[in-house]
C-alpha cells in the first residue's frame, strides 16, 4: 500500500473538522477563526483529545465526556467519508498538480453539503469557489481540447437544467443553489461520468424522500423541505469512485 494514502486521509479528515465548524459558525454571529470549539450542551471548551478527527468521537461513544450529551454523528460521518475521498483522489489521480484543485473542490463541497444540511441555503461564494476548482481541475486533467470542451458543455446543459426546473417551479422543485453545485460536479468529474452521477443523484434522493415521508406523521407530510445538495454530491461522487455507468446497461 502507498504510505501517502495515510498522511492523505488524516488531511482530509482533519478538513472536514474546519468545515464543520466553518458551516455551524457562518452567518451566526460568531468567528470561526478565533475562539475554541466547545459542547454545544454544556458550553465545555474542547481539548485536543476532543478534536482528534473520527477516533475521538469513537473514543467517547459519541457522547459528551463532562455532560454526556450526545455529539452529532454527522460531523464524524464527514470527516470519515472525506479523508477516503482525499485518499481515493490520491490513488486515482496521482501526486501532481491536478490533485490539488480537485482536493479544493471536495473540501468546499463539504462546506457546502454540511452547511445546506443545517440551513438548506447554499451560500454563493462557496458556489463560485466549488466551479473555479472544477474548472481548473478539468482545465489541468484534460487530455484534448475536445474532451475539455465536451465536459464543460455537457454541465452546462446539467446546470442549466437545474436552473430552469428552479424557474419554472418557482422555487418549489429546485433550489436556485444546486444549479451551479450541479455544474461544478458534473465538471469534475468529467463528460463520461457527467450524466451516470445525476442519475445516481435522483436515484439517491428519491429513495432518501419516500423513506422520509414513509417516517412522516399523517398530515405533516405535505412541505417537508429536503436540501437536494446532499443527493448530488453523493451521486456523483458515486460515479466517480465507482466509475460505474448505468446508462450502458440499456445497450
Amino acid at each position: 500500500m502507498d504510505l501517502f494514502v495515510i498522511p492523505f486521509f488524516v488531511l482530509g479528515a482533519i478538513l472536514a473538522s474546519f468545515m464543520a465548524v466553518i458551516a455551524e459558525r457562518l452567518y451566526t454571529g460568531q468567528s470561526w477563526i478565533k475562539g475554541r470549539s466547545q459542547c454545544n450542551s454544556c458550553s465545555r471548551e474542547l481539548t485536543a483529545l476532543d478534536l482528534v478527527p473520527v477516533f475521538s468521537w469513537i473514543g467517547s461513544r459519541g457522547r459528551c465526556r463532562t455532560c454526556k450529551a450526545k455529539v452529532p454523528v454527522s460531523y464524524t460521518i464527514s470527516e470519515a467519508v472525506l479523508g477516503t475521498l482525499f485518499a481515493i483522489a490520491y490513488v486515482k489521480i496521482g501526486f501532481t498538480l491536478a490533485l490539488i484543485p480537485f482536493l479544493l473542490a471536495l473540501t468546499t463541497l463539504t462546506f457546502i453539503v454540511l452547511y445546506d444540511l443545517r440551513h438548506t441555503i447554499v451560500p454563493p461564494a462557496s458556489s463560485l469557489l466549488l466551479i473555479l476548482f472544477a474548472v481548473l481541475y478539468a482545465l489541468l486533467s484534460s487530455s484534448a481540447v475536445q474532451l475539455l470542451g465536451a465536459t464543460l458543455m455537457i454541465a452546462g446543459f446539467i446546470g442549466l437544467g437545474f436552473f430552469l426546473l428552479y424557474a419554472f417551479s418557482g422555487g418549489r422543485a429546485m433550489g436556485l443553489g444546486d444549479a451551479p453545485v450541479a455544474f461544478a460536479l458534473a465538471t469534475l468529474v468529467g463528460s463520461t461520468l457527467a450524466i451516470p452521477g445525476l442519475l445516481f443523484s435522483f436515484w439517491i434522493g428519491a429513495v432518501v424522500g419516500i423513506g422520509i415521508l414513509v417516517r412522516a406523521p399523517k398530515g405533516h407530510r405535505i412541505g417537508i423541505e429536503v436540501p437536494f445538495v446532499p443527493f448530488l454530491a453523493a451521486g456523483y461522487l458515486l460515479a466517480y469512485v465507482t466509475q460505474w455507468n448505468p446508462l450502458l446497461l440499456t445497450f
